[in-house]
């Protein structure tokens, strides 16, 4: 029986996973859980799995919480950062960190610290610290396992393989919903646009980042950190079925690629069970339905965002945490109507463009330089939000 706790039990990622281990109460026990604002949904994930720790975001949700469970509360329940990092090194075989954002960088370490292997979907985890996260790991040895489709398809195309024989990474992007689009549709695009994705289910801030492209350019930076290989061996094409979810290509040519119907219970599950496999009652690819699979370079002049990543990856160890910071503001901005699609992108590169005339950051030597960097990043991104508004008024 594994113990599994879930960091960001009522996202996305965190009822997906709860569906799988639910699926197997042969195979899974769910330790600890750790929520955001969505009390209700915690109150019924603990109804079923009887967690013995648990975490919400704000002390009125400790109240609410206790309201709706009466006696079947659990005797401990965290509050905010404290609570995250109590989830995450509780007492477990396996930490899923389902996170979404930076809020999710030191519950991960903390479960890396606590000797706990992790299953990672929070990919901003290593876009802000990916080399700190691999000496972290090194020095536990425990293993992290890679949930995002896209490096979950490396991760299994990878298993056995020399790594030395690893040419390059593919990754690839269904382009989103404004794959077809013209510059000029995409300048008025609405935030209702935005957030309809053609294949795949999550929630709005990696929607949002899906369609500027910028969730491909945070899984290039996390693949470099990921698989220890440089961003120049890291390349990006557009699938927009969706059907490969990645490849890797060897120094002899051979490409090995892994194909599925998009549905994230598929990688969460080869995280969870790793490395044996989990029976999982979906439907099954039928490569004579689907009829096509077609391929395409990214065009980095309307996503100007994926271009942006490689950019951070070729300055500076905080780079990447500062473009992170950036976007996560912008996106929130957009998603609140203050700012336009494009200026997602102006604004990522206008920060980190002041972050490298600055000097840049140099090397992570720890968790507060991270910290340090993002707080940086969300100043600056704010002074580009209200130097806008007041160039508008």
């Amino acid at each position: 029986m594994k113990r599994i706790a879930v960091l960001g039990s009522t996202g996305s990622v965190g009822e997906q996973t709860l569906d799988v281990v639910g699926a197997h109460p042969d195979r899974y026990e769910v330790v600890a859980l750790a929520a955001g604002r969505r009390v209700e949904k915690l109150a019924e994930q603990v109804r079923r799995f009887r967690p013995s720790v648990v975490s919400v975001a704000e002390p009125e949700g400790v109240e609410a919480l206790r309201a709706l469970l009466g006696p079947a509360a659990p005797r401990e329940i965290g509050v905010g950062a404290a609570g995250l990092e109590a989830v995450a090194s509780t007492d477990c075989e396996l930490v899923v960190a389902g996170l979404v954002g930076a809020v999710g960088l030191a519950p991960t370490l903390a479960a890396v610290r606590a000797g706990r292997d992790v299953a990672l979907a929070n990919k901003e985890v290593l876009v802000m610290a990916g080399a700190l996260v691999r000496r972290e790991v090194a020095a536990a040895g425990v293993t992290l396992v890679p949930v995002d489709s896209e490096h979950s398809a490396i991760f299994q195309a990878l298993a056995g393989e020399d790594p030395s024989a690893v040419r390059k990474l593919i990754l690839t992007a269904s382009g989103g919903p404004f794959r077809t689009w013209s510059p000029e549709r995409i300048a008025a695009a609405t935030v209702a646009e935005a957030l309809d994705h053609p294949n795949w289910d999550m929630g709005p801030k990696i929607t949002v980042d899906s369609a500027s492209l910028m969730n491909k350019g945070l899984e290039v930076i996390e693949a470099r950190w990921l698989f220890d290989v440089p961003a120049d061996r890291v390349e990006v094409v557009v699938h927009p079925q969706s059907i490969v979810h990645s490849l890797v290509e060897f120094h002899d040519t051979s490409v090995m690629a892994q194909l599925g119907l998009p549905d994230m219970r598929v990688p969460i599950a080869v995280a969870l069970a790793h490395p044996q496999r989990l029976p999982l009652e979906l439907p099954s690819l039928d490569l004579a339905s689907v009829s096509r699979l077609d391929f395409e370079a990214p065009d980095t002049a309307r996503f100007p965002c994926l271009g942006l990543a490689f950019a951070a990856l070729e300055a500076d160890e905080a780079a990447p945490a500062v473009l992170n910071a950036a976007n996560e503001v912008a996106v929130e901005a957009f998603l609140g109507g203050g700012l336009s699609f494009p200026e997602i992108a102006a604004t990522n590169a206008a920060v980190l463009e002041a972050w490298s005339a600055g000097g840049g950051g140099g090397a992570l030597r720890d968790l507060e330089d991270a910290e340090r960097a993002d707080a940086w990043a969300r100043a600056r991104a704010q002074e580009q939000l209200k130097s806008r508004k007041g160039s508008l008024a």
